[in-house]
């Protein structure tokens, strides 16, 4: 019997890429896709990619969508759903949001970031942070899965395996990271407007940003201990790609290949974590459309600092991608389904 799926904001990148991954999916049908500004329209009509491929047409979100579904994906942007998500649980639909509604456990802290009330409070203790490689025993019986942010899945890959040892000095640690224009959403903004990012690489949310109590949250729970990161992210103008170079400083004397063979101990049994060979590093390219996260290795001498390279495409590994690993998780099926291909290249 074949799964039921929603998508709501199917007509963002994200919800696109739930579409292109879940059509090829041979457990699931999708029964639903939302669009508030394309309600009443076949998306292969405002899609053409998808003509031959569905004959979905865009429905408006309300609470009534999850009675059709098993699982409902949010692809949606922040707080827009978040007090429907308690209605959406009432039956037997399971969630996976892909906001940042439901990723922080503190209410108190979201509110400090986000600069707005949670007004669901009590629901953020039901969910569960869907990255696989650490909670996924958790995710294989959750209701709600905080799909997280494509930043803190690149940055919380590499410094895994090292917050877990005492070879580090973890109040060192900078992630500066680089992301593609489409992780900005399709909304249209003048910041990434062709004339304004072309041509151009820039910072922005410098010691501010909201990732930054994600990244922090988990890498201290791996850690047993409060972490603080300094964390740069830029904006490079591509299309898709996530590329984060991390540093931190080490504490007693390593040698790389002990550092590398601890890398593949640590992710030996995750498919879609790749660990490269010593003196190669992640490269965006490599990863495109593909749900892989690839780290590579460094260690300066100099400076006596590990130096972690982590490349994803944010609009898979750092998305949807992700979100459908984790359905996969939730209904006990091989997780690499309809995600076991390479990246394209170039």
């Amino acid at each position: 019997m074949m799964v039921k799926v929603g998508i709501a904001g199917a007509s963002g990148y994200t919800g696109l890429e739930l579409v292109r991954l879940l059509i090829k999916h041979p457990e699931v049908e999708i029964v639903t896709v939302t669009s508030e500004t394309y309600q009443g329209q076949k998306i292969a009509d405002v899609f053409p990619s998808f003509s031959g491929f569905s004959g979905l047409e865009f429905v408006r979100l309300n609470p009534a969508i999850a009675d059709e579904c098993d699982i409902l994906f949010l692809a949606l942007p922040h707080t827009t759903a978040m007090n429907q998500v308690p209605d959406f649980l009432k039956g037997n639909c399971r969630v996976i949001d892909l906001s940042a509604d439901f990723r922080l456990k503190s209410a108190k802290v979201f509110e400090a970031w986000y600069s707005t009330a949670h007004e669901q409070a009590e629901t953020l203790s039901q969910a569960v942070y869907g990255l696989p490689e650490v909670h996924r025993e958790a995710i294989r019986t959750a209701r709600l899965v905080a799909n997280p942010g494509c930043y803190p899945t690149s940055v919380i890959l590499a410094l895994a395996p090292l917050v877990t040892t005492d070879w580090v000095d973890f109040e060192s640690i900078i992630a500066d990271s680089k992301s593609g224009v489409s992780g900005a959403g399709r909304k249209p903004a003048l910041g990434t407007q062709f004339a304004e990012c072309n041509e151009a690489v820039s910072a922005y949310g410098l010691a501010t940003h909201r990732h930054t109590p994600e990244i922090e949250e988990e890498i201290s729970a791996l850690a047993g201990r409060n972490i603080h990161v300094t964390f740069s992210p830029h904006l490079i103008p591509m299309t898709r790609g996530m590329l984060s170079t991390i540093y931190i400083n080490l504490t007693r004397d390593m040698e790389l290949e002990a550092l590398g063979k601890h890398y593949r101990k640590f992710y030996k049994n995750e498919p879609f974590v790749r660990i490269l060979n010593l003196g190669t590093f992640a490269n965006t390219h490599h990863v495109m459309t593909s749900n892989y996260c690839d780290i590579g290795l460094q260690i300066d001498r100099r400076t006596r600092r590990i130096i972690v390279t982590s490349a994803i495409d944010n609009l898979v590994k750092g998305a949807a991608g992700q979100a459908v690993q984790n359905m996969n998780i939730m209904l006990g099926i091989d997780e690499k389904t309809a995600l076991d291909s390479p990246g394209l290249f170039p």
